[in-house]
């Protein structure tokens, strides 16, 4: 499954090359494709503040290029170029609270900054981390695709209706996807019979982003509108909801797309499985259950602004939701698949070593 899967990848969305980070800019999707290249560690923040790049690895992979961009250039710079360094750590920290692989990936940075010898090239030595950073997520990739596979054909062995939200395809990751990946696989195996995309408003990462990427594979897909998810799940012989994640708590709660809860109380009510696919760099153990997030808010225009008119009205726009552990059928891991994920079995999962 994995050289069959390298062999359809069609979508990258990640660029490291030239001394510079190439971002394929999600903002333009699906009309056209356009890179923007980011040359420091301010122009990296601002693409993910931005969404020019989009999904929590894709967001921790890119902040990893943009701590080695920032060492070029504090070094360059020369006198206490780590203190300054440090700066801009803390500026991409902040351009994406919610996504735990963000976090995850500044550590690891970090950590190996700290380990660097005394005569060694730090420079080299963060480059060198952040693509083992880019790599590792892609392998992820893989291996979380083939158990998803098997978990969804253990179920049941021929083609089947599946129902996705959001976009945690090639285009979140560094890799084939994290759910899109799982579906992917499901597909090569002839297990998909019809893919049912939520568009995902109010920034359409469904209509616009994951369609797209299962068009350009052939994989059959029909968006639709996200307030249409129950009655498709009511209707359409979906047998299972498969979804990626910005952040999964210690408990299991998952923050994903908003949207996202609603469908997983509608999937437990119409009998259908809910899968949850992302690499343990989005598990944050030190956050105890979801109600710790604080959940960001974006623009009020994007409900606001309807033809050209302005709504004089007041708005709600929450980028994220908290999916409750008890609603999610399983998790894939890199790691391994937890069921009914909870606390303890989330925590013996983390312990265990990579599998790839």
């Amino acid at each position: 499954m994995r050289d069959r899967l390298l062999a359809a990848e069609k979508v990258k969305a990640i660029d490291w090359r030239d001394g510079a980070l190439h971002l394929l800019d999600q903002r333009a999707l699906p009309s056209r494709e356009t890179w923007v290249a980011c040359t420091s560690a301010a122009e990296v923040a601002q693409a993910i503040r931005s969404m020019t790049v989009r999904g929590a690895p894709a967001i921790g992979i890119s902040a990893a290029y943009g701590l080695v961009l920032a060492a070029r250039e504090r070094i360059a710079e020369g006198g206490d170029w780590q203190a300054a360094w440090e700066e801009d750590y803390a500026l991409l920290a902040d351009s994406r609270p919610i996504a735990a692989n963000l976090f995850w990936a500044l550590k690891r940075m970090r950590d190996r900054l700290d380990r660097v010898k005394k005569h060694a090239d730090p420079l080299a030595v963060l480059e060198a981390e952040a693509i083992a950073i880019h790599e590792s997520d892609r392998e992820a990739n893989l291996v979380m695709a083939q158990l998803g596979l098997e978990r969804i054909r253990k179920h049941q062995g021929n083609a089947q209706a599946i129902l996705t939200h959001g976009n945690a395809g090639a285009l979140a990751t560094g890799g084939v996807g994290t759910a899109l990946g799982v579906i992917r696989a499901a597909f090569l195996e002839g297990l998909v019979e019809h893919v049912y995309v939520n568009e995902t408003r109010p920034w359409l990462q469904g209509s616009r982003l994951t369609a797209w990427e299962l068009a350009g594979e052939g994989i059959p897909a029909t968006v639709n509108a996200d307030s249409a998810g129950a009655h498709i799940l009511k209707t359409k012989g979906v047998t299972w909801v498969v979804v990626g994640a910005d952040c999964i708590a210690a408990n299991g709660d998952v923050v994903g797309p908003i949207g996202t809860y609603q469908l997983a109380v509608c999937a437990m009510h119409h009998g259908v499985r809910f899968m949850v696919v992302a690499p343990s760099s989005t598990l944050d153990l030190m956050m105890a259950t979801g109600d710790d997030v604080s959940l960001e808010e974006r623009d009020a225009a994007e409900l606001l602004e309807v033809n050209g008119q302005r709504l004089e009205v007041a708005a709600f726009n929450p980028v994220f939701d908290v999916t409750p552990a008890d609603l999610i059928d399983v998790i894939v891991t890199e790691k391994g698949i937890v069921e009914r994920p909870d606390t303890a079995k989330l925590a013996k999962l983390m312990c265990r070593k990579r599998l790839h």
